[in-house]
Formats: C-alpha cells, sequence, structure tokens
C-alpha cells in the first residue's frame, strides 16, 4: 500500500480509515534516550466503532491504490496465554511504567522483553507482519489503517482489559472485553478522573495476542485474523515501536545554552513519525502519556495539567499529562530540554486580578445553555473559568535567556490574557506554558493546546514583536485548537483569524494608548501586510493562493475516512503567508461592512457556538450572515464571498477597488 504521490502536487495523504473506527483514547509510555537520538515506548489506542461495519473490502484503495496484490501468505502469530492475576505489560527499557493514576497491589509479572525485533525494519526497510493476499485467512478481515511514518513498528498486540482486578465493579460485562472499552469511552464528563485511571489500569494490563501487521510509506496496518468488521476489532490494542533520528516529526538539536533537547516543530507531517495514530481531524481523542528522561530534563506538553517530575531509579525521572478534551492528534506537542523556569523578580498586581464583573452587554454572550461538542469537562459551563481574565501560566527557556524573558515577555503575558478575554470570552484551556524554542525554529511561533512556542527573536528589541506574537498565539487557543477546520486545505480558519485578532488583542493590552494612536497602529500593520500579500500574490504559483481549493468538495473524504491535503507537502508551502494575508484582509472586510461592535459581538456568540467543534468555511459564514438583519447584509452572501475571497487566487476585486 506504498503511496506514490505526483511529485508536481506534493498532496499529503491521510491514510487512516476514520469511517470505520474511531481512536476515542491515546495512552503513551515512552522514554526518551538523547544518545540514541530516538523516543521508544508503548501506546495503547482505545476504539469507537465508526458508523460503516461494512466488511473490508478497499477502504484506502478508494483513494491509493495498493503498490501490487501479489500472492503471498500471512505469517501466524504465537499464542499468547497470560495469567489472569498479570495487571502490567513490560514497561520500556527503564523498567518503569510510572503512571499517576495506580490501583493497588499491581506486580509486573511479564517478561523482560516479549517484542519481536524487527531488524529489517529498524534499518529502515519496511518488514511486514503479513502481506497483502489474503489467501489462507479470506480477505474479509477487517483491516485498520493507521497514519504512521518514519516509525519502527516491534509489536501489536490485543490488551486484556478484562484482566484489570476490579473491572467488575466498573462494567456490566467484566468478561466481554470489547464491551468494557465501549462503557469506558462513554462514561459521562464529571467522571473523567475515573475514566482516567480506568484509562491507565487498562494500558497496562496484559496482551492477549499478537496482531498482524504490516507497515509502508504512509501507514500502519493491523488486522486481527476472524475479525470481519469493526465492532469485532479489538477495541484496545498496545503497539511497541520507536522513533527514528532521522524522522521528520521531531527534532533533535542543542538550545541556546548547547544542551541537548528535542521537541516537535509543526511538521507537515503532523505527529505521524512520533506515534502512530489517526490524522484526520474528525479523529479528535483524548489522552495522557508518562515520559521518562534523564533527570536533569524537563518534559513539556500539552496536557492540562502543570506536571512535576516523580524520581525513579538513580538519574532518571518521569513526568505525567493528560488532556481531557478530545482533540486531533496532530496537536499533541512535546519539547525536553534542560529548560528553565522564569518567574517574575516581583509578583505583578496584574497577575493577581484572574475575575471581574461583567457588563450586561458582555454577558449576553456567556450563554450556560448546552455545548454543541461531544462530552467533556468543558471551561464554558464552569462559571469560575468564564470570569477568568488571565489563566495560570509558566514561562521556559534555556538559562542564557532568562533574563531577556524577565524583562521582555513574562509582564505582557497578562494583559494579552487579559486582553483576549475581554474580546473573546472563556479561555478553552485552564493553563498556559510559553517556551523559547532553540535557534532553528522555523518560525514566530506556534501554538498547541496549553502550550505555546516563541521564537528567541521575539524577545529583541522593543516589546511590539513580542506582545503582537504573543497575541497571535493566544488566539489560536480559540481559532485553530478549540475551533478547528474540518477540512485542513481550508488554514484560513486558523491563521486568517489568528492574524485579524492579534491586532485587537494588542490594541487592549496596550492600556496606555488612546483609541486614536491604536487605531493608526492597526492601519500601518494592515498596509505592510497589504504590501507582503501583493508580493507573494506576484511570486506564487496561482493554485496555492486559494483559500478554499477543493471548492465544493472541501471537507469530502473517500468511504473509509481516508483522504488528502492538497499541497500539504509542497516545500514552497511552509514559506507562504496567503492563507493568514487573504484570510485577515477577508474578516477586516466584514467587520468594517457589518461595524466592530456587531461583527465582534457575533464573533463571541460563535466562539460559544461551536468551541470543541470542527468546522467548515459555510459554517462561519452562514452564521455571521444569519444573525444579521437582511437590510444590513449590504448584498453579502455566502456565494458571493466564496466567489469573490475563497475559491480565486489574487487578490479580491473588493479590495482593489
Amino acid at each position: 500500500m506504498d503511496i506514490k504521490l505526483d511529485p508536481s502536487r506534493d498532496d499529503l495523504p491521510l491514510m487512516a480509515n476514520t469511517s470505520h473506527i474511531l481512536v476515542k483514547h491515546y495512552v503513551l509510555d515512552l522514554d526518551v534516550d538523547f544518545e540514541s537520538q530516538i523516543i521508544e515506548g508503548t501506546i495503547v489506542l482505545f476504539f469507537e466503532s465508526g458508523n460503516k461495519f461494512k466488511k473490508q473490502s478497499s477502504s484506502t484503495e478508494e483513494t491509493y491504490p495498493s503498490e501490487s496484490n501479489e500472492a503471498c501468505k500471512f505469517r501466524t502469530p504465537e499464542p499468547c496465554h497470560i495469567p489472569v492475576t498479570n495487571t502490567r505489560t513490560v514497561s520500556s527499557k527503564m523498567g518503569y511504567n510510572d503512571f499517576v493514576i495506580r490501583g493497588k497491589g499491581e506486580k509486573d509479572t511479564s517478561g523482560k522483553d516479549g517484542n519481536h525485533d524487527n531488524q529489517e525494519q529498524a534499518s529502515g526497510i519496511s518488514s511486514s507482519k503479513y502481506c497483502c493476499d489474503t489467501g489462507d485467512h479470506g480477505s474479509e478481515d477487517f483491516l485498520l489503517v493507521l497514519d504512521c511514518c518514519d516509525l519502527s513498528v516491534l509489536k501489536v498486540e490485543e490488551v486484556d482489559v478484562a484482566a484489570v482486578p476490579g473491572i467488575e465493579n466498573f462494567t456490566r460485562s467484566p468478561k466481554l472485553r470489547n464491551q468494557i472499552v465501549r462503557e469506558l469511552v462513554a462514561l459521562p464528563a464529571d467522571r473523567w478522573r475515573e475514566q482516567l485511571d480506568y484509562y491507565a489500569r487498562c494500558s497496562q494490563a496484559p496482551g492477549c495476542g499478537e496482531l498482524l501487521f504490516d507497515i509502508d510509506t504512509w501507514s500502519l496496518q493491523i488486522r486481527k485474523t476472524g475479525a470481519q468488521t469493526a465492532t469485532d476489532f479489538p477495541h484496545a490494542i498496545r503497539i511497541r515501536y520507536t522513533t527514528k533520528p532521522q524522522g521528520r516529526s521531531v527534532t533533535w538539536t542543542s538550545d541556546q545554552s548547547g544542551r541537548p533537547c528535542v521537541y516537535t516543530m509543526g511538521s507537515p507531517i503532523n505527529n505521524r513519525a512520533l506515534f502512530p495514530c489517526q490524522e484526520p481531524p474528525v479523529a479528535m481523542s483524548t489522552w495522557q502519556a508518562t515520559v521518562r528522561a534523564a533527570a536533569s530534563f524537563v518534559v513539556l506538553m500539552s496536557g492540562e495539567n502543570s506536571a512535576k517530575p516523580t524520581q525513579l531509579r538513580e538519574g532518571y525521572s518521569s513526568w505525567h499529562y493528560y488532556v481531557t478534551m478530545p482533540m486531533p492528534a496532530s496537536t499533541f506537542t512535546i519539547a525536553v530540554g534542560s529548560w528553565t523556569e522564569t518567574k517574575p523578580e516581583i509578583c505583578s498586581s496584574n497577575d493577581l486580578v484572574t475575575e471581574r464583573s461583567f457588563s450586561p452587554f458582555e454577558a449576553d454572550f456567556r450563554y450556560v445553555g448546552v455545548c454543541g461538542h461531544m462530552e467533556y469537562p468543558c471551561r464554558f459551563q464552569n462559571a469560575s473559568a468564564t470570569t477568568q481574565e488571565i489563566i495560570p501560566h509558566r514561562v521556559f527557556a534555556p538559562v542564557c535567556l532568562k533574563g531577556a524573558c524577565q524583562e521582555t515577555l513574562l509582564p505582557l503575558i497578562p494583559p494579552c490574557l487579559s486582553a483576549a478575554h475581554s474580546v473573546l470570552g472563556t479561555h478553552p484551556f485552564s493553563r498556559l506554558d510559553v517556551l523559547i524554542v532553540p535557534a532553528n525554529f522555523p518560525s514566530l511561533g506556534m501554538a498547541s493546546p496549553h502550550l505555546v512556542f516563541l521564537s528567541q527573536s521575539t524577545l529583541t528589541g522593543m516589546s511590539q514583536l513580542c506582545g503582537t506574537r504573543l497575541c497571535h498565539e493566544i488566539a489560536h487557543a480559540w481559532f485553530g485548537l478549540a475551533i478547528g477546520a474540518r477540512d485542513w486545505t481550508e488554514e484560513w480558519l486558523s491563521e486568517g483569524f489568528a492574524t485579524h485578532l492579534e491586532d485587537v488583542f494588542w490594541a487592549k493590552a496596550q492600556q496606555q494608548l488612546a483609541p486614536d494612536e491604536a487605531q493608526e497602529q492597526q492601519e500601518l500593520r494592515a498596509c505592510l501586510r497589504w504590501r507582503r500579500l501583493q508580493d507573494e500574490v506576484r511570486n506564487s504559483p496561482e493554485d496555492m493562493q486559494v483559500l478554499r481549493p477543493n471548492k465544493e468538495k472541501t471537507g469530502h473524504v473517500s468511504d473509509s475516512g481516508s483522504s488528502v491535503i492538497k499541497h500539504g507537502l509542497n516545500p514552497e508551502k511552509v514559506f507562504m503567508q496567503v492563507h493568514y494575508l487573504k484570510g485577515y484582509f477577508l474578516l477586516r472586510f466584514l467587520a468594517k461592512r457589518l461595524g466592530d461592535d456587531t461583527y465582534f459581538s457575533f464573533l463571541r456568540k460563535f466562539v460559544h457556538t461551536f468551541h470543541g467543534q470542527l468546522i467548515l468555511s459555510q459554517d462561519f459564514l452562514q452564521m455571521l450572515l444569519e444573525s444579521i438583519p437582511e437590510e444590513r447584509r449590504l448584498e453579502l452572501s455566502v456565494e458571493n464571498i466564496f466567489r469573490d475571497w475563497l475559491e480565486t487566487s489574487g487578490i479580491p476585486q473588493v479590495c482593489l477597488r
């Protein structure tokens, strides 16, 4: 199933068959080895069957032809005999499986190494546990397809969740493994702590049979003999794997103090070279992770909790993070290095002010109604969270940049967070870590849930660059993270909004500025962006200037759920800003046509309606126009905006006029 991409297009394939089966939760148990520059360990995936339970025929072949259909035989895995008293799997190389939430009295009775060491695969040659023809076992077994690249997969097995002590107190079907997982993933949001505890316990349960697997350039394919539908396929599986030093999801480098570090830097292939996953944004899941490293390192992740290290054997520590808000796997972020937390020398009064009363106008859009997303512990339903202007925050950096962070960055975070709250309302995430990343970071910043990366260049000069970039990344908490694009080709839904909102946030954060002066700053930045957009249009391919390149097919996937991201691997795309700039000018145009008060009042309502969900352009535009009386729409329509702004290259004629 090796994909041959058209080099003139460089589209990125999303291979996972999400229409058949969805990952609901990941449990990662990993070791970071700086000497060999690999991350190794296990990942346990908990599934929910999708809405298409047809027998497997051609889940990915609908979009991508397989390389061949030559006859070859399955390799039958050895049987796995498991004592029911064993509730932990073999841990990673350091011999620890250190979850924060753990059952009592658990012992490690598993073997030291139950893996099938795949030497060919480890050396970069794909080696199959099975081949494509199913002559001996039939062609009707369900095939799970995960997005995967630059990984060495050593072993895949079903997890015996029924062997977890006390599981009978949790489920009505203690002997039915898939039913246990179904009940686990369906627990209500107010039982999230219990749910995480059971996920941790189940992830440490023994294996109960190896699964057949194959790996190619873009995917990991797994099947169980005799399991003919997604319903029959194991709903909890464990994958033992290692990353590769050249893997494109993480970067091994040195920080500005010369110390080794590794971090996810926003690769075009996202996290598929960090762990096997379902990449399509529709596969929204929660996760928890235990990461071990030498005790001198700090592990930061995009988790809800502010993790503290747990001391293991001499010289090593473990860090545990989790999230309860379902999000695409691409939002998972990790940074391991000798980071130093930078704290203010004197506590500012701004840091203490986290709540305030709202005027009736502001309160109008803080609805208490039911949220539209799948169930999770939502901050929009928490009265104290809705009034929290400034969420808890920390700053990390290499030791040599500690002074610059104290002087430039730390004082800006409270006013920028407060400004964002005054415009959009409830912060979607409960805390924020900001990390100054190594000098090889290719952009000014990158936002993930609870974690923002900033370039060291934002610390130079006056506060303007640092403040505007910080506001841009804070805006992504709402647009790009809490509200994501259902089709990743509609990048403007993230970057256009963040670019437009950074000016609005920064103007409010600079409390000493008079309104006229703030307006002048925004007009100057608009002029500079206009010139950049003109340059980009002159010097880029026309088909890469279109904000909605799939047009009426936007959001469409194959029957299996697989799809492609147009131009996702094009090396020129990294340097392009058309989605930022055209998106910015579209939103600026709409705000001016409707009036700032009307537009931003709507935006707060939109955030409340769609947080925790994936959207397409028409979702935003239709709700915007429906909220405005017809006599005030000034001939605006979704069709006209598609035609003038989103589905054509170049600069919209309305801007030129």
